[in-house]
């Protein structure tokens, strides 16, 4: 049985956060309680909830944004009562799917200053995770993809509910995934498997996600007639295809991806299994001595911290120059072009760099979703 709780008296302490105010629209900080394994409140100790609240664009973090989660994990790492950080987003249909690239078209494009130093704030922001003194859960409540995968990857551990995608975005709108996941992705799953997700930016499952060591955990989220379901739309039991080669977590195809969807369609999403998740890790470190698992995460976090100390800031400025290029147009192309269509040209791209065609002139216009629908 657990001992009563007696709280002592609490001395004055000093204040180690670098505002008094740390709060910023778009990010939410809550304190919820910490508790043990068995459901008990741990009296005086809590759980700091850091969540990303921009559902109207999947989470998706503006400058002020980045301010906020900055701060608020340095609270939480500063906070004397906080066992742990869960780190989330708002709604059920992303995490956070990165930078806000309406601000990014519409403020940063053809500014390479202005986002040089928007870019000092982003490498903050992934280094306060890295640094936060307090475990952080990664709470994969929908999508998260780009920079969300990043500062995803950053987090000691991730727990998803299982109809999450996942991936980078890059080269396919203007960048490179150097915010994190060529620094991560290599540790964590591998130089081959890195390559791929960074250089062909397509997106992958929360079970082949789980299958190439992104995840800790992953839950159903899909209710359907009262009763919990895996992902329809992943093929979880296929252990080989056509080649003999190991898969998993692959997308239907023909007829079962349409009785997949007609199962979705029917079903709801509910997060309840996932929170359970997240809640019974919390719970387990709740039962480790604090300092110690501060030490064992610091030296955990050590081959993601060397490769992002090492490249952060030649990052930053590589960043910072392609907004006069591909970032701008690419940018551009997935803020204004249609639903359906949020891709330059690259074959015209290509043709017309091969040609000795400049960036500075049409070229930008002529490969923009619309100039594809004009020729």
């Amino acid at each position: 049985m657990n001992a009563p709780d007696t709280m002592p008296a609490k001395r004055d302490f000093k204040n180690h956060d670098l505002v008094d105010d740390f709060t910023k629209p778009g990010v939410r900080y809550e304190l919820k309680p910490a508790r043990r394994p068995d459901g008990t409140d741990a009296a005086g100790l809590y759980n700091a909830w850091i969540t990303l609240d921009n559902p109207a664009q999947f989470n998706s973090y503006t400058t002020d944004m980045v301010k906020g989660t900055i701060l608020a994990f340095r609270a939480a790492s500063n906070a004397r009562d906080v066992n742990c950080v869960v780190f989330t987003g708002a709604g059920d249909r992303a995490f956070c799917t990165g930078g806000n690239t309406k601000e990014y078209a519409e403020y940063y494009a053809g500014h390479p200053q202005e986002y040089r130093q928007y870019m000092r704030l982003f490498n903050d922001m992934v280094s306060a995770i890295l640094a936060c003194d307090k475990p952080v859960i990664c709470r994969v409540n929908g999508m998260r993809i780009g920079g969300g995968q990043e500062i995803g990857m950053a987090c000691d551990f991730s727990v998803a509910q299982d109809l999450a995608r996942f991936g980078q975005a890059g080269p396919k709108h203007g960048s490179a995934p150097i915010g994190g996941a060529t620094d991560f992705l290599p540790v964590i799953a591998g130089a081959e498997r890195a390559m791929v997700a960074c250089v062909l930016c397509e997106p992958f499952s929360a079970h082949k996600a789980y299958w190439m060591g992104v995840l800790t955990d992953l839950v159903p989220a899909l209710k359907v007639d009262g009763h919990f379901v895996a992902n329809p739309l992943v093929e979880t039991q296929r252990l080989t295809d056509e080649f003999g080669r190991f898969v998993f977590g692959e997308s239907k195809t023909g007829d079962a991806a349409k009785a997949a969807k007609a199962l979705l369609a029917r079903g709801s999403v509910d997060l309840s299994l996932l929170d359970a998740k997240v809640e019974e890790l919390a719970a387990k470190m709740l039962l480790t001595f604090p300092d110690c698992t501060t030490k064992t995460l610091e030296e955990l976090r050590k081959p993601k911290l060397d490769a992002w100390n090492r490249n952060k800031e030649n990052s930053r400025a590589w960043l910072a120059l392609n907004m006069m290029t591909e970032a701008r147009a690419g940018f551009t192309a997935f803020n204004e072009g249609s639903r359906d269509d949020r891709e330059v040209d690259f074959v015209a791209l290509r043709q017309k760099l091969a040609a000795g065609e400049s960036w500075v002139g049409p070229l930008h216009d002529s490969i923009q979703p619309r100039a594809k629908h004009k020729s």
